[in-house]
């Protein structure tokens, strides 16, 4: 596996900032109250990420130590600014549901830990997948967090009717107290198909140095 395909499957599988390391935990749970909502951010967040990355590592033996947060702070704002202003001169609608957060990406711990930790310390090309690799990772945690909410919550997913007119939607899932339920309920899922998947690569590797020997 490359240097470029592993930091997908990291950010994606094996350190998905949402289910496995808990990172940006506060637009996670605010703004996924619909699918569209959890997609708008996180393809927001992925595009900070990628060119906040890529800015970072050209710049890495320029910035002195001694302001290293300080110019990461900067560059992130600047380009959460000029996302800010594409969404809302091209897609205000989402603008208005996603509100304050999108400012806020200046501050999310998965941005500024990734510039801190990996850009800062690796050339472009590998810095730049891996931010893509976190942003995707991001964005597929916040839209299937979206998902389950809206589905329970409305009986709908990406604002089409699925349940039937029956269905009584269980409001508290679009609610703050639903955004926890469903984080559990989809990390606890996720932890019990990786032990599964984990017992069964185990007991093949035995197989396998059984009929061996």
């Amino acid at each position: 596996m490359n240097n470029c395909t592993e930091r997908l499957y990291n950010g994606l599988v094996k350190e998905n900032p949402t289910f496995v390391l808990m990172l940006g935990m506060c637009p996670t749970l605010a703004v996924t109250t619909s699918a569209v909502n959890g997609v708008g951010m996180g393809l927001s967040t992925t595009v900070v990420l990628v060119l906040s990355n890529m800015l970072i590592s050209m710049l890495r033996k320029i910035i002195p130590d001694s302001v290293r947060m300080p110019a990461f702070i900067v560059v992130v704002a600047s380009f959460v600014t000029i996302v800010q202003f594409l969404l809302q001169g091209f897609v205000p609608s989402l603008y208005s549901s996603l509100g304050l957060y999108i400012p806020l990406i200046v501050v999310n711990c998965i941005i500024l830990g990734r510039a801190e930790s990996y850009a800062s310390k690796n050339p472009v090309v590998p810095s730049i997948f891996d931010g893509i690799g976190m942003g995707l990772g991001f964005t597929v945690g916040l839209t299937c967090i979206g998902i389950v909410r809206e589905l329970i919550g409305s009986g709908k997913i990406f604002g089409v009717q699925i349940m039937p007119s029956s269905y009584e939607p269980i409001t508290i899932f679009i609610l703050a107290p639903g955004a926890f339920l469903v984080l559990s309920a989809l990390v606890a899922l996720q932890n019990k198909i990786k032990a599964k998947t984990a017992k069964t690569a185990a007991g093949s590797a035995e197989t396998s140095s059984a009929a061996e020997e």
